[in-house]
């Protein structure tokens, strides 16, 4: 009878199965709840239900009850796919998804390409122009542009062609095409990006478009300014001036393309071309390009240059600290090996023992700095050497003791 019981409930178990409260893909506005239930549809034994979030864990804020998350006041940070699995041991665990997107709307851009088919960096009368808008959004496809001539809409026609998604920008920019430019086309246009119905706020750009308006950048870096020299730990300070209409910004990268910048980053932008690097170390040190961003301003060949940044710091000697043992009465040789200095002229050499000063002296770079004596029970003790540039002193320190 027992075995029979046994046979049974083991005939029984069910592997589980879920069912979603809502769509696989929900967007939402900011500020919003969210709800997410993930129901048990079958399983025996009674599932256990987990959420996970990817790529980044779940939010701390969250609420759960019964494999229900309630999220308030959604963010864009709360993005993500939510992943929602039941376990009961019996076959496989049972997994649903939903990519939740709550909609964002930041850093609005515009680009003006003059005439690429006749290389053209400047706008000319009897010439194609086109302007390009493109903001930052999740979701990217449910952006809509909207473009005003002197505050009137913009509907297509012969000479005003708007491109919702323009194949020749990055996706999601939507483009104006000003066909075979006249003086009626000088005037201030605007591109409005928003999402239809949400509560996100709608952004604008406004660009003036005239003969006089629009120059090609020149990017210059001030006298003087092409090598910028700085204590390790001190604050610099790079400058590439940039005079353009509409000025651009100004990208600062590393000219070694393996190297990234301070900040993480490959690329950091800066409205006036100024660049301030605080805290800096010698690895910092080497090239810096400047160069003119496409976007919010012409988009012609970029004009870019570069800065050097150089990096001081006091002697790295080898070694900092030794043990030395020897026979009395034989000949000691101890070296203080320079292995980098910035600047490596060094201003002063000195060796110390147990306090009292034996010699100091002015040496360069090339001199191993170092000291020969014959050992004996009086010249036992702690031998330093400190060596000095501009920046600073290092020292090697030898403990040195018969055997």
């Amino acid at each position: 009878m027992l075995q029979l019981l046994f046979e049974y409930l083991y005939a029984s178990r069910d592997p589980p199965a879920l069912r979603l409260s809502v769509n696989e893909t929900l967007v939402v506005d900011p500020g919003k709840t969210v709800t997410l239930s993930c129901e048990v549809t079958a399983g025996f034994p009674k599932p256990t239900v987990s959420w996970t979030r990817y790529p980044n864990p779940l939010p701390k804020e969250l609420q759960r009850e019964d494999g229900t998350l309630t999220l308030r006041s959604v963010t864009a940070k709360d993005s993500g796919i939510y992943n929602c699995t039941a376990v009961n041991n019996v076959g496989n665990p049972a997994k649903r998804n939903v990519n939740l997107i709550v909609r964002s709307m930041s850093n609005l851009t515009f680009q003006i390409t003059p005439d690429s088919n006749k290389d053209s960096e400047s706008i000319q009368m009897g010439r194609d122009l086109k302007l390009s808008c493109h903001v930052d959004a999740q979701p990217q496809d449910k952006v809509n542009y909207t473009w005003y001539k002197n505050a009137a809409t913009i509907y297509n026609s012969d000479s005003l062609i708007v491109l919702r998604s323009d194949p020749d920008m990055a996706p999601g920019t939507s483009s104006l095409e000003i066909v075979d430019m006249k003086f009626r086309d000088q005037a201030t246009y605007s591109c409005v990006a928003n999402f239809p119905g949400s509560t996100v706020p709608e952004l604008r750009v406004d660009v003036n478009i005239t003969q006089s308006s629009v120059t090609p950048p020149i990017l210059t870096v001030p006298a003087g300014g092409q090598v910028v020299s700085v204590k390790e730990g001190g604050t610099a300070n790079l400058v590439c001036l940039v005079d353009g209409k509409p000025r651009p910004p100004v990208l600062w990268s590393r000219a070694d393309k393996d190297l990234a910048m301070p900040s993480g980053e490959w690329a950091t932008e800066t409205r006036d071309g100024r660049l301030r690097l605080t805290g800096v170390t010698r690895d910092l040190m080497g090239f810096y390009r400047c160069q003119t961003a496409t976007y919010n301003g012409l988009n012609i060949k970029p004009r870019q240059t570069q800065v050097q940044l150089n990096v001081q710091y006091a002697p790295v000697l080898d070694p900092v600290f030794q043990d030395v043992r020897s026979p009395n009465y034989q000949f000691l040789l101890l070296l203080c090996v320079i292995q980098s200095s910035n600047p490596t002229q060094l201003t002063n050499v000195s060796w110390v023992r147990n306090g009292v000063l034996l010699s100091s002296l002015s040496t360069d770079l090339q001199a191993v700095p170092q000291l020969k004596f014959k050992l004996d029970p009086g010249n036992n003790g702690t031998y330093v050497c400190g060596i000095t540039n501009n920046v600073g002193t290092s020292t090697c320190t030898f403990n040195v003791s018969c055997k």
